[in-house]
Formats: structure tokens, sequence, C-alpha cells
């Protein structure tokens, strides 16, 4: 199996949701025969979309440089999406959204034609043989049914986009409360890996 792992959060060895995504991607590991390609996106961030990235991908613009090694890395974060037959994910919470360097790569990986195409009936997802398993830390509480619910655009969000190009099986693996007290974060990464258990 080939399993791409993605980590976001910019907390290091403090990250909850780099925590779960490990314990994900071992767990997986010990089941069998798995190829791990990992990128860091807080050391190593992939640039934001820019007017000039998007021109560039026709052969008539002229490249510099700078240009081409863009281009470059965002073919190469396509291809290895498009090859991946898992994706785990480590997203936090950051402003009840996902950190801007994770957005950034899902803008490389929704590439019209490849991962998605338009229809007269609407956008139809090209990507929808991957299974993505989310590991979602958040500082507080955000579920169904808590006072901060309707505040909730990570899980929401990332289900949305995924959605889009056809990704239909997600597993989320969640610890919530984790900035409200040593032992809040300790039960829920211990509830987390629980669920991981039985991935």
């Amino acid at each position: 199996m080939k399993l791409l792992h993605i980590d976001s959060s910019i907390l290091g060895e403090n990250s909850v949701s780099r925590i779960l995504s490990a314990a994900i991607v071992a767990h997986l590991k010990v089941r069998g025969d798995v190829e791990v390609i990992y990128h860091d996106l807080a050391a190593r961030p992939i640039g934001n979309l820019t007017g000039r990235y998007l021109a560039g991908q026709n052969a008539d613009v002229q490249h510099d440089q700078a240009l081409q090694e863009d281009l470059h890395l965002g073919g190469r974060v396509l291809t290895e999406f498009l090859a991946a037959e898992t994706i785990v994910i480590g997203v936090p919470m950051y402003n009840l959204t996902i950190p801007s360097q994770l957005k950034a790569w899902i803008d490389h990986i929704m590439v019209a034609g490849k991962t998605f195409h338009y229809t007269h009936n609407g956008p139809v997802g090209l990507a929808g043989d991957k299974r993505v398993i989310l590991a979602l830390a958040r500082g507080g509480h955000y579920s169904p049914g808590s006072p901060a619910a309707g505040m909730e655009h990570q899980e929401s969000y990332l289900r949305a986009v995924l959605g889009f190009i056809g990704i239909m099986e997600i597993t989320t693996v969640l610890a919530e409360g984790v900035a409200l007290g040593a032992h809040a974060r300790e039960k829920a990464i211990a509830s987390a890996r629980e669920v991981i258990a039985t991935l």
C-alpha cells in the first residue's frame, strides 16, 4: 500500500495532531506492507497559489528558475497524492479552521482535469479511489451538540473539499479539549488512541 503522511502543525513535538498521525501510520504499517511518503508542511511549507503559478502551466508562458521550481513542486505534490492509496493527515485547529500550510497543499491537489472536472450537472470528483484518515486536534470542544459546534470549520471543510474530488472514505481520529489542562489533554489522546486501534 502506498501511504501519504502529511503533518501541518507548527507545534513540533508538542503537537497532538502529530502524535496521532504518527500513531495511525505506525498502526497501519504493522498491519501490512506499507510504503510511506512523509511531508512536514510546517518545516517545509508549500507556497500559496499565485497568478504566475497558474499562468505558468500554459506552454506559451516563459518560465524563470523560480517559476520552474514552483511548478515542479506543485507537480510532485499532485503526483504523490494521485499515487497514494491512503492519506493520513495531521490537522490541528487554528482559529476555527485548518492551518494555512495545509490549505496551500490542498490548493495544489485541487486541479481541474486531474482530481475533478466540471459537467453540465456540476463538478465530478476523480480521486474517489482513496482512503483518508484525519488526525484532528482541537484546543476546545466543537463537536455536534457543543456550544461552539457552529464555529467548527476544520473537519467540515476537509470533508467538503475531499468530497468535492470524490473521496468519501474518510475516517476521523479526534482529540478535543487538549488546551483545557494536562488531564484533559491526556484523556483526549488516550481516547483517540482507542479509535486508532480499531482502524
